[in-house]
């Protein structure tokens, strides 16, 4: 395995860079390859709405291997034992589901981090320090982990601030359609409402000083929550890009 430290995601995050990503949601470790030479800065691997298991998360990041995109993870939920799990295997970059509080927030950070930072249980031999190899893993991972907790809720924007707060917190990210859900505008992500919520988010992570994240597959949503700050922007995803794809081939000929 590559040697992360220092873990180059984080810091990109921390110095609020512009990083463009792609969803992989299909589970499988030969589209995720594909993406993986695409070029994007970051991919997202889904647990939350895609039917991953352990053994499919590892074979993804075996398959990115040899790609320069930073591969993400999103647990089913913000868990400590799941957390716990993933970085075992050897993910070091967590976007966390359904953040609504400073004291989930807190959490999150604390599943990442090893004592006295955190409650990590620690194991000497596992996937993420190159099966004991990496001498320096345990004294260094502490800083190496990025958190990313997910605004998708009416709770969640009312503490957005205090959830900046947090240290470890690195970026916050607006899952447009169940922050619409949150909202009373179901199916409706576009709703006024809902876009002056995403600009709450952005413009609180800027007086943070912190990252702001969305996904915004079509491409004028993704330059104007650009535009307006947000510099973690997922622009796309497997099964939107092959859906698309095989659609449009299927009207050049039926």
């Amino acid at each position: 395995m590559k040697n992360i430290f220092p873990n180059q995601a984080r810091q990109k995050l921390k110095n609020g860079d512009r990083m463009i990503g792609c969803w992989a949601a299909m589970t499988n470790p030969l589209t995720t390859e594909l993406l993986g030479q695409v070029g994007f800065d970051w991919l997202l691997i889904d647990s939350e709405h895609a039917p991953n298991d352990i053994n499919s998360l590892i074979h993804q990041l075996m398959a990115l291997k040899d790609s320069d995109s930073a591969p993400f993870v999103r647990p089913t939920c913000n868990d400590k034992v799941e957390i716990k799990r993933l970085l075992d295997i050897g993910f070091y970059n967590f976007l966390i589901p359904f953040v609504c509080t400073k004291e989930e927030a807190e959490n999150a950070v604390s599943y990442t981090r090893y004592p006295s930072a955190g409650v990590r249980g620690v194991s000497v031999a596992h996937r993420s320090n190159n099966w004991g190899f990496q001498s320096d893993y345990q004294q260094k991972i502490n800083d190496n982990i990025s958190i990313v907790v997910q605004i998708e809720d009416r709770s969640a924007l009312d503490n957005v601030e205090q959830i900046l707060a947090v240290e470890g917190i690195d970026a916050v990210f607006v899952g447009p359609s169940d922050l619409a859900a949150s909202l009373g505008h179901l199916g409706n992500a576009a709703h006024p409402e809902v876009f002056d919520s995403i600009c709450h988010v952005i413009e609180a992570a800027k007086k943070a000083g912190k990252s702001c994240g969305i996904l915004a597959p079509k491409q004028e949503d993704a330059n104007r929550y650009l535009e307006l700050g947000a510099n973690f922007v997922a622009v796309g995803s497997d099964i939107g890009i092959f859906k698309s794809a095989a659609v449009q081939l299927k009207e050049k000929f039926l």
